[in-house]
């Protein structure tokens, strides 16, 4: 069976996600689903993101992102763009940034 094709793609969420560990559960999912990327907190108030693995993967943090987060956050929307394939990750890990 042929390897999924890795995918990346940059995330935005919207709602009550600072100040609410928001950043460190989604690193903990992402390193639960073998995810690479990013995510950091917005002068907006949002947390915005990037995310690369393989598509089922993804899909998954997608939904995570969009049901579930932090426990203590309320998620409005989120928002996904530039998803495309890529040949190889780019990041080593996934990391919160300051």
């Amino acid at each position: 069976m042929a390897a999924q094709p890795l995918i990346s793609v940059d995330f935005e969420v919207f709602g009550i996600v600072q100040g609410v560990f928001f950043r460190k559960y989604t690193q903990k999912k992402a390193k639960e689903l073998a995810l690479r990327g990013w995510c950091r907190n917005t002068n907006g108030g949002t947390v915005s993101g990037l995310l690369e693995g393989q598509r089922d993967r993804v899909e998954t943090m997608k939904n995570w992102l969009q049901k579930t987060g932090s426990p203590s956050s309320r998620i409005d929307k989120v928002e996904f763009k530039n998803e495309k394939e890529i040949q190889e990750y780019t990041f080593k890990h996934f990391s919160v940034k300051h």
